[in-house]
């Protein structure tokens, strides 16, 4: 009899866990861009992690890296089962597009989200916009640029927060590579983060690796990054290091800082 209740007991257990997992699922491959061509058909998708039975999450959407050349969206493990609807965006890349193009693709990318995302149980005044590297770059230009997107009625600063993780501060160095610049010659231009800097920004959180570690003095560029959206009067804009991670590293505790920043940004609109 004994034995048969432990047995019961372990089976409630491991349906409990079966039925918690079951309640993620991801929908993978959903178009966010109405252009027709094969290649946007291709890249202008995401894929959304999120649960059946629940509304008001908050949401993060995750820009992959890959010097705008390269890469892949994912889903990062660290934000799995973590109470975040999670769209995982691909965009275009570069050489066959322009970097506006990029640009474009993601800030199409937030605005289908914010019109959409309470389809799988997402909150719109909860939505947080992230990425590393390249994909940091992207978040900052969207979130700091107004224009790219206003272009899809949507106001930037409706984003929660800006997450970058080792994001280009200054102008991309796939952008400065086109002009005939090597990755050490820095140019700031209307497709530089700096050049955008603004008081009224959604709150901004920049996560690097370690300054010895990480590419190209990344690490600098986010710090002058911070001062610079100090001096100017932000209110909410912060920098971590991560010492001991280099560029590729850094990510995945990065992931930790971020859940934590964006419990630190709900809690302060919750009345005490």
């Amino acid at each position: 009899m004994k034995l048969m209740k432990r047995f019961l007991a372990l089976m409630l257990v491991m349906s409990w866990f079966v039925g918690a997992a079951a309640q993620y699922r991801t929908e993978t491959g959903v178009p966010y861009s109405s252009r027709n061509d094969s290649y946007s058909k291709e890249r202008c998708v995401m894929d959304i992690y999120h649960r059946a039975d629940t509304a008001g999450m908050p949401v993060v959407v995750w820009f992959h890296g890959g010097g705008l050349t390269g890469g892949n969206r994912y889903i990062p493990e660290e934000l799995k089962e973590s109470g975040y609807v999670v769209a995982a965006v691909n965009y275009r890349l570069m050489p066959k597009v322009d970097i506006s193009d990029c640009i474009d693709d993601a800030a199409a990318a937030v605005a289908w989200t914010f019109k959409n995302i309470g389809k799988y149980g997402g909150d719109t005044s909860k939505i947080f916009v992230a990425g590393h590297s390249a994909g940091a770059y992207l978040t900052s230009m969207i979130g700091l640029e107004k224009k790219w997107l206003e272009k899809y009625d949507i106001d930037a600063d409706s984003i929660a927060a800006l997450i970058p993780y080792s994001g280009q501060a200054i102008t991309h160095f796939e952008q400065r590579r086109k002009q005939g610049l090597t990755p050490l010659q820095p140019a700031i231009d209307e497709f530089a983060p700096l050049s955008h800097i603004r008081k009224g920004a959604p709150p901004y959180i920049m996560i690097t690796g370690d300054a010895e570690l990480e590419m190209n003095g990344r690490y600098e560029e986010n710090a002058y990054m911070w001062r610079m959206m100090k001096l100017i009067g932000h209110p909410d804009v912060s920098i971590f290091k991560l010492d001991g991670h280099d560029h590729g590293a850094m990510v995945a505790p990065a992931h930790h800082i971020l859940k934590s920043q964006i419990q630190r940004i709900l809690s302060l609109r919750t009345p005490q």
